[in-house]
């Protein structure tokens, strides 16, 4: 029996250690790498405005800066007009959900006591304050996975205005970032990469916009139902927790409606119904309307993946990378598509022809220079 051996060479060695290395210092480096992915998705979402107000003959950086103290002020007086009442509300729901649990507990006593003589033991086996308490350290875990990422309050604080400030530089100065990216690849594929600046940036950005303005559009329909639904001391916080949750794809719209449910179906009577016919309406103008007019095919992938995308970026980064993964899938996918997928179907569609009009007796076709 022969016996096989393996031989690994000098420069095989070497890169294998200094691929070990630089994993190592990718991973001491993750809050800077999330900040640069945070920042690529904002540069993104901002460069059709400037470019916008670059044709009207404004300063490049000046337009930059227009733009994010133009948001900048537009959040924080969102924070100041409905900060306040949001917290609160948050808080009482927050307080009263053990009251709420125990209601469905009872309901649920009652409507198995109709179908089964089990019924005590079955809701017996649910224990209410535990249920409460994973509820809530479930949520605490999700926040505190992205938080953890910032090192405290101080450091999220930072890392936020850092990433302000170097997705304005990357937009100030897009042209020479990227000639200086490129430029450590060989021909041809330093002009093909460098083509691929805008459509990528076109794509993640599309992408953040419509899934913001989505999210803004539905906060505002919840607020204004549940208040005329019997829930107005609940609404606008009920309203900004959906909001927010929309900004994840798939799973953010059930998570959104959750809370909301629960305070209904604790309420009683017609509101549960009412409620559920309210979400129902929304998540179907959500999907049919808004997310075709707003966000459009700009993810330009199979939706499983999109959802795949999604549970990665919370398994890995919490609530932060269920936000912005989905945008990033969306560039690489634009990235594959127009430097792999594209020229591999010419290049099929070619030798399509050829091979017809060989069989035909025609000359070859040649690809244009």
């Amino acid at each position: 029996m022969s016996e096989q051996r393996i031989t690994i060479s000098l420069p095989n060695l070497l890169l294998i250690v200094a691929s070990s290395l630089l994993l190592v210092l990718l991973w001491q480096l993750r809050s800077l790498l999330v900040i640069l992915m945070i920042s690529v998705v904002l540069a993104a979402s901002i460069v059709p405005i400037v470019n916008w107000a670059q044709t009207m003959r404004v300063p490049r950086w000046l337009a930059v800066i227009m733009v994010y103290l133009t948001l900048i002020g537009g959040f924080s007086g969102t924070v100041v007009l409905i900060g306040p009442t949001v917290i609160e509300q948050i808080e009482l729901l927050l307080r009263q959900l053990p009251v709420y649990v125990e209601s469905l507990r009872t309901l649920a006593t009652n409507v198995l006591s109709r179908l089964t003589d089990d019924a005590p033991t079955l809701v017996g086996l649910v224990d209410t304050q535990s249920l409460t308490n994973w509820l809530i350290r479930s949520s605490q875990q999700l926040v505190l996975r992205s938080y953890s990422l910032t090192r405290g309050i101080l450091g999220g604080v930072f890392s936020l205005v850092l990433a302000l400030f170097i997705s304005g530089y990357m937009v100030a100065d897009s042209d020479t970032l990227i000639k200086s990216l490129v430029q450590f690849f060989p021909k041809p594929w330093d002009a093909r990469l460098a083509a691929q600046a805008a459509p990528i940036g076109e794509r993640m950005g599309s992408y953040i916009r419509g899934r913001v303005l989505v999210s803004g559009i539905l906060g505002i329909f919840i607020t204004t139902g549940l208040s005329i639904l019997g829930m107005p001391e609940f609404a606008l916080g009920l309203g900004a927790i959906a909001g927010v949750t929309n900004l994840i794809p798939f799973i953010g719209p059930v998570l959104g409606a959750v809370p909301a449910l629960i305070v209904a179906l604790a309420k009683g009577g017609w509101v549960l119904l009412w409620v559920l016919l309210l979400f129902v309406i929304i998540q179907n103008l959500e999907t049919y309307v808004l997310d075709p007019l707003l966000v459009g095919s700009s993810v330009g992938v199979h939706p499983l993946y999109q959802l795949l995308s999604v549970l990665g970026g919370v398994q890995v980064l919490g609530i932060i990378g269920a936000v912005i993964v989905p945008p990033w899938f969306a560039g690489v996918a634009a990235l594959i598509e127009n430097l792999y997928l594209k020229p591999k179907l010419r290049s099929e569609h070619r030798e399509a022809i050829d091979e017809a009009k060989n069989n035909s007796g025609l000359p070859p076709l040649t690809p244009s220079a």
